[in-house]
């Protein structure tokens, strides 16, 4: 028999695209605009970071980060992001989304400047503080995923909310862009005021000493988006959804979104009450959970595991292709400065090209096709684009075929965005419980984390030539190859695929409707649920 659902939740369903929908998408988007800033920046500074810190004098070459310091500036991110949306993930279920919204600000503004502050006696010194202080800015990147995702799912409408959480996410496609922006206009600044020579020409000078301090600015400006966010997420109601299906706080959330929606709403106490009590408080790792969501985390998991496997790994191509292309000539032949500022302007060209287009694709088409048909579609492609460059790698970069690889290599992130780097993030704030749904999206997020670590520093090694001739000059020793590396990326988007058909589809249906909140058998042993019948509320 169907339900007869909350007025406040309904009223939230059927709402007309309004004001309170863009000020959400805003200010969610805002701090992922800030996350992307914070997360891709320090790829545009770390050649800059081994010529000023490692540079050794007589080398034919300027210097560079030893392979174990660069995974660990990348890779401590990573981990704190890991905790961040495991821990903060979990305070959004207990003590609700909005509580710690602005903590994670407040940790990504702090560690964003301080980063700027690394010090140190020694090189050394100074990497293990810069290491430090990234590790707290990825804790708070990290709990701004399953934050923002669930508030943005929990306020917008069943029409647009694929739309919207999409919208969010594609902030970071800005952020990363602005990175870029910043990187550009630091780097030339500097250059254009100092002259530096290229390396080969003056090696000590072709290294300045004020370019210790680009670095520092491009880093320290990812806290100004994060200090304009902090404000309108502190004056941002909490989301009906946890304050009547989780705080059970049934008048509270009516009072709220009626002044937010500028309608009257009853509280429905008896009816939070019945729902509530028929639903139970099972936890992630109950039986309960495993039977009714379980293939549902496992599918979110693995497909996000795979998708940050693929999509970090796409950085054994850029050196190559950026270097093939002439985007980023050889070291030797350029002052420190000056490389900076053609790392920054490939990546941004990437940007425009790949990155933006895909996200905003994503935002016109995922409540039209649906979700699951986009995440199919991107690792479908991606597989594609892989195996086809795979195939005829050693032709690609021959000259004159060059742009044929660029070109791909550019579709690969395009169907990335419009495919499963957005699509995973706006399943998992979907298709679980109201009192679980942050966990579960922290959950998700953590797994994709870990792909990102194997994908980054995994393949860093095993990209490298088997006959080891790359050593001397990269430090990594030698791996199974670009081409090798390429099949094995193509194998783990066909994963990807299998795992996609364990997902439900929530296309224009409300959130109670796809995970089944309100609709629990009133028998709430967890031993004893399969055969109970759902009752009328």
């Amino acid at each position: 028999m169907a339900l007869e659902k909350l007025q406040v939740l309904h009223a939230l369903d059927v709402a007309d695209t309004q004001r309170y929908h863009v000020r959400a998408v805003v200010i969610a988007g805002m701090g992922f605009f800030a996350d992307a800033y914070d997360l891709f920046c320090i790829t545009l500074v770390t050649k800059l970071l081994g010529r000023i810190y490692y540079h050794v004098p007589g080398r034919e070459e300027p210097g560079r980060l030893p392979p174990r310091l660069e995974a660990a500036i990348n890779g401590v991110t990573f981990c704190g992001m890991i905790v961040g949306q495991l821990l903060f993930g979990w305070l959004g279920d207990k003590v609700g989304r909005k509580k710690f919204y602005g903590k994670t600000i407040m940790l990504m503004i702090m560690g964003s400047f301080l980063s700027g502050l690394s010090f140190g006696n020694s090189a050394d010194g100074v990497m293990a503080t810069l290491c430090f202080f990234r590790f707290w800015l990825g804790v708070g990147i990290g709990g701004d995923y399953p934050l923002s995702a669930t508030i943005m799912s929990e306020y917008a409408n069943k029409r647009t909310r694929g739309s919207f959480v999409a919208a969010v996410f594609a902030m970071e496609g800005f952020g990363v862009l602005a990175g870029c922006i910043v990187t550009l206009v630091v780097s030339a600044t500097f250059q254009a005021r100092l002259g530096a020579p290229a390396y080969e020409e003056d090696p000590a000078a072709s290294t300045p000493p004020q370019a210790d301090y680009a670095w520092r600015i491009i880093l320290m400006v990812g806290a100004i988006p994060a200090c304009f966010t902090y404000h309108w997420r502190m004056r941002m109601p909490e989301t009906a959804r946890y304050t009547a299906l989780v705080a059970r706080d049934a008048d509270k959330a009516a009072r709220d979104m009626s002044r937010v929606l500028q309608v009257d709403i009853t509280g429905e106490p008896d009816k939070v009450e019945s729902i509530t009590r028929d639903r139970g408080d099972y936890g992630v790792f109950s039986r309960r959970f495993a039977r009714r969501h379980g293939a549902h985390l496992a599918g979110a998991v693995a497909c996000w595991f795979v998708l940050d496997v693929v999509f970090y790994s796409q950085n054994i191509l850029q050196e190559g292709i950026f270097s093939d292309v002439n985007w980023v000539p050889r070291a030797r032949t350029m002052s420190a400065l000056e490389e900076t500022y053609r790392v920054g302007r490939a990546h941004a060209i990437i940007a425009l090209c790949g990155t933006l287009p895909g996200y905003w694709f994503t935002i016109a088409f995922v409540d039209v096709v649906g979700r699951k048909a986009i995440q199919f579609l991107g690792f479908a492609m991606m597989m594609g684009f892989m195996l086809l460059i795979a195939a005829f790698y050693d032709s690609l970069i021959s000259p004159g075929r060059r742009i044929w690889l660029v070109l791909m290599y550019t579709f690969t992130f395009f169907f990335a965005n419009f495919g499963p780097n957005s699509t995973t993030f706006i399943l998992p704030a979907e298709i679980f419980p109201a009192h679980l749904r942050t966990t579960c999206h922290g959950i998700s997020a953590a797994a994709g984390k870990v792909g990102a670590i194997v994908g980054t520093f995994g393949f860093m090694y095993a990209a490298q030539k088997a006959d080891g001739s790359e050593a001397a000059e990269t430090g990594y020793p030698s791996g199974i190859g670009v081409r090798a590396s390429l099949f094995v990326l193509a194998a783990s988007n066909a994963l990807g695929i299998l795992f996609t058909c364990f997902l439900p589809e929530p296309k224009g249906r409300s959130l109670e409707e796809v995970c089944g909140e309100g609709a629990e058998p009133t028998i709430r042993d967890d031993t004893d649920v399969g055969d109970s019948k759902i009752l009328p509320l």
